[in-house]
């Protein structure tokens, strides 16, 4: 049997810690992703909190701006501190913070706000489903509408070694350049050891719904992921490349979660509190690249 032992798990932290710390200090010049994150439904306990650091940096990106006004993604820094409450069972209610470093000015996003309805019990179950509703309040430097929504409904099936998640989002952008386009995300994963997962996700633009754009300038990425745990927190760090000629080429992720102790729990952090809820695609709306706009 396969084991997560000490030794690996000194290595992986190093590693972790290392993307971060180059995430932090490379020159940004330009808007990226905030999250990248495939939500699996699995929420904090009733009355917990926890936290996620996103970081993304484009390595290779278009270095065009995306709309008049907006910053072109490449060589872009984006990250969004999240925190969020367990309320239900069956709900969790988030809050975002986004910003990017671009032309080294740090940006702030203004703020969203998310319920994630949810199965009860996820993590324990074969097959597992919720939506997430996402309300983005943003600022110009990052898309056109300003107020925009998503709906992201969670479909996924595991058992003791494989999961496989689809997330068919839906973004809504609102005023003069409202528009609904489908940008879903999707995740298949082998767990290796106790909370180590290694896999592929898949995020995608596709455009508007009733009109998908052709498919050189739709955005497809596909990441080399891992999750793992080390001490008291939940790393997940990914490496996405384009698919298309019309996709950020090169995307380095990491997402640092920490679970506070539930009321009545004995633990600092539970094994399935923080396990990666979600990894959201770029968004258009946004003004990142022609689909972008994300480790939520």
């Amino acid at each position: 049997m396969w084991v997560w032992g000490h030794q690996r798990s000194r290595f992986a932290a190093m590693g972790g810690l290392l993307l971060a710390v180059m995430l932090l200090f490379v020159p940004a010049a330009a808007d990226a992703f905030d999250e990248i994150q495939v939500y699996n439904a699995e929420i904090a306990e009733v009355g917990q909190w926890t936290i996620q650091q996103h970081l993304n940096y484009a390595f290779k990106a278009p270095s065009d701006q995306p709309f008049p006004g907006g910053f072109p993604p490449n060589h872009a820094l984006n990250g969004t501190p999240e925190f969020a409450y367990g309320v239900t069972p069956w709900l969790e209610l988030g809050w975002y913070i986004p910003f990017a470093v671009a032309d080294n000015q740090f940006l702030s996003n203004g703020a969203k706000f998310r319920t994630l309805f949810v199965v009860p019990h996820a993590a324990d179950r074969n097959f597992f489903y919720g939506i997430n509703f996402e309300y983005d309040y943003g600022t110009p430097p990052f898309g056109q509408s300003l107020f925009n929504i998503e709906m992201r409904p969670i479909i996924g099936w595991r058992n003791k070694e494989w999961e496989f998640i689809i997330n068919p989002i839906v973004d809504f952008a609102t005023g003069r350049y409202g528009e609904a386009d489908f940008v879903p995300a999707v995740r298949l994963a082998r767990k290796l050891g106790e909370d180590f997962y290694i896999g592929a996700e898949y995020y995608a633009d596709y455009g508007k719904i009733t009109n998908a754009l052709p498919l050189q300038q739709q955005q497809q990425l596909l990441f080399a992921v891992t999750d793992f745990k080390a001490g008291v927190f939940d790393i997940d760090l990914g490496l996405g490349f384009g698919l298309t000629s019309g996709s950020d080429q090169l995307i380095g992720k990491i997402i640092i979660g920490y679970a506070f102790p539930a009321p009545g729990g004995e633990k600092s952090s539970d094994t399935n509190a923080m396990m990666p809820r979600s990894m959201a695609p770029p968004r258009r709306a946004t003004g990142l690249s022609p689909v972008s706009a994300v480790m939520q």
